[in-house]
């Protein structure tokens, strides 16, 4: 099974990382990459939900978490049995499976059980023992398929089940009428070679079939006599003996399989999956879906082998700031423009990290470098990404090319940076009506500065009076969330972007105050003059803050 490659931002993400993501996945899809999807690891905000409804641009698929799950270690459908499958051909096709463990499914294709080697063995060792007289559901088409018999005379519905007991007519004449007659023969299955007597016998007991042993063909007599009395003829081209082994098998495969293996569900944990394989008699389990259908089959190997996903990172590197359970899964590229903090792989990657004010203007350069055409709706969320990022182009991170690109995208996709960077910046401004939970979270990175962590979001706005009217409960709100997250600091730097400035909010431990050099504008609010970008004014600055107070 081909791997999924997962093109994911940071969590909590903004526009400019699920923007990336989306045009990237789709760059490398455009270059013959067919498994590449776009994804994100957060909630989106009010204006990247703008851009992308505007553009008509589907989000990108949302994994709230990557820690191990059984969907990404299952190695596609796997061929099932359908439960009134012969055991005969069950066993065939068992012996070609290459896990000789197969799921058997009802005629939904919903789950019933397993069927394995030891799960035959143990079943039919009930069914042959010379102590009990031998029952097998089977019906008289199973009898057909399994001995390859010549139907002679089909009584009533072929397909329809029913518990029988098979009989060898081994004895004279006189003691088979007996035996036959003793107790009700309307399940009995009787083997026979060339005696026509004990066919009549048979028959006229009224057996439930009559299986003729050598290829022989009785008179005609004899199959109008069947035909009367209800009782189906097979011609078997088998000996007795072989005959009477196969009608074993011609038994439906559930009566031989595991039905106390429970399956799993797509979004169960490994840890979970590991634990049922260790406790299951087949040491494997089937994975399925909300309709109980099978989507996948763990076995023991399935534990130790890489899983079914591999990523490519935008607009991050490092693990704090991405998609929790990254650590399990191998990392192809990165795609940034942020500072490299300490980000490592044991093995070579593709790692691009620019100089620029915006992923996407990184993105749209390597669609410009491999000539590779631009869909509108993708050039359109690109320079919504870069003009997001830099505030259209007002940040301190913009750079010569975000300018360039911007201009690049503006013309194949005649939109006008000026107007278009209102518009998003405006959308933007809906965020402070959010509540103050979903508020705090949008664009939320986390630092680290001498063991001690950081967590500060970013949100922009064409007003900051409507967030201050809510000062009290952003305060609370990053309080609540300092406790909850055990950080040093927690803050929300809220830009006015027709101001080109912002207010910082922030509760920190009560020590660190007295080293914050910004002006106040009320207790726990900070005046950022011509502050517009978190990653080069803000964090720097903040950094060595957090360093003068705790040395």
């Amino acid at each position: 099974m081909s791997k999924t490659v997962y093109v994911i931002g940071h969590k909590n993400p903004d526009t400019d990382s699920v923007v990336a993501a989306t045009a990237y996945a789709a760059l490398k899809r455009a270059r013959g990459l067919t498994n590449v999807k776009a994804a994100r690891a957060g909630a989106v905000n009010p204006q990247t939900e703008y851009i992308f409804q505007r553009f008509g641009v589907a989000l990108p698929e949302f994994i709230p978490d990557l820690i191990p799950k059984t969907e990404y270690y299952i190695d596609g459908v796997p061929s099932t049995l359908a439960e009134n499958t012969p055991l005969w051909e069950a066993l065939a096709l068992l012996e070609k499976s290459p896990r000789q463990v197969m799921p058997i499914v009802d005629g939904e294709g919903r789950y019933r059980g397993l069927f394995y080697y030891n799960a035959f063995a143990k079943n039919m060792l009930t069914k042959i023992n010379p102590h009990r007289k031998a029952v097998i559901p089977t019906s008289i088409r199973h009898l057909v398929d399994t001995v390859k018999a010549q139907p002679l005379v089909v009584a009533g519905d072929i397909e329809a089940g029913f518990n029988g007991r098979i009989v060898v007519a081994s004895l004279s004449d006189a003691r088979f009428k007996d035996y036959i007659g003793a107790e009700p023969a309307q399940n009995k299955v009787v083997l026979v070679g060339d005696r026509e007597e004990i066919m009549r016998i048979a028959i006229e007991a009224g057996v439930r079939a009559l299986i003729i042993t050598n290829g022989f063909i009785p008179s005609k007599e004899i199959a109008r006599l069947a035909e009367s009395k209800g009782v189906s003829v097979l011609i078997s081209p088998y000996d007795t003996s072989s005959t009477s082994l196969l009608a074993l098998y011609s038994t439906p495969v559930t009566s031989v399989a595991d039905g106390s293996v429970k399956p799993l569900g797509a979004r169960d944990l490994m840890k979970t999956a590991k634990h049922a394989i260790s406790e299951s008699a087949a040491r494997a389990v089937p994975i399925v879906d909300e309709h109980d259908k099978v989507l996948g089959l763990l076995t023991e190997g399935d534990l130790i082998r890489d899983p079914n996903i591999e990523l490519i990172l935008v607009d991050h590197h490092e693990f704090t700031q991405a998609v929790d359970g990254i650590q399990h899964y191998r990392i192809l590229e990165v795609i940034d423009h942020h500072r490299i903090g300490t980000f490592s792989t044991a093995y070579p990657i593709t790692f691009i990290n620019r100089v620029v004010g915006s992923t996407s203007t990184i993105v749209t350069s390597m669609y410009h470098e491999t000539k590779t055409p631009l869909d509108r709706r993708i050039a359109s969320i690109l320079l919504c990404g870069i003009l997001s990022d830099t505030l259209v182009l007002k940040s301190a991170t913009t750079t010569d090319t975000d300018r360039e690109m911007a201009d690049y995208l503006a013309s194949i996709t005649d939109l006008s940076i000026e107007e278009l960077g209102r518009d998003i910046m405006a959308s933007a401004s809906l965020a402070a009506r959010l509540p103050i939970d979903q508020l705090l979270r949008m664009d939320r990175k986390e630092y680290e500065v001498q063991g001690k962590k950081l967590t500060v979001s970013q949100i922009e706005l064409t007003n900051s009076q409507e967030l201050l009217a809510r000062q009290d409960e952003v305060l609370h709100g990053l309080a609540q969330m300092r406790r909850e997250m055990g950080t040093y600091i927690a803050a929300l730097m809220a830009t006015d972007i027709t101001k080109l400035e912002s207010l910082l909010y922030i509760d920190a431990e009560r020590e660190f105050y007295s080293y914050l050099s910004y002006p106040v504008h009320q207790p726990g609010i900070y005046i950022l003059k011509d502050v517009l970008s978190r990653k080069k004014q803000l964090m720097p600055a903040l950094t060595e803050m957090v360093q003068t107070a705790l040395s």
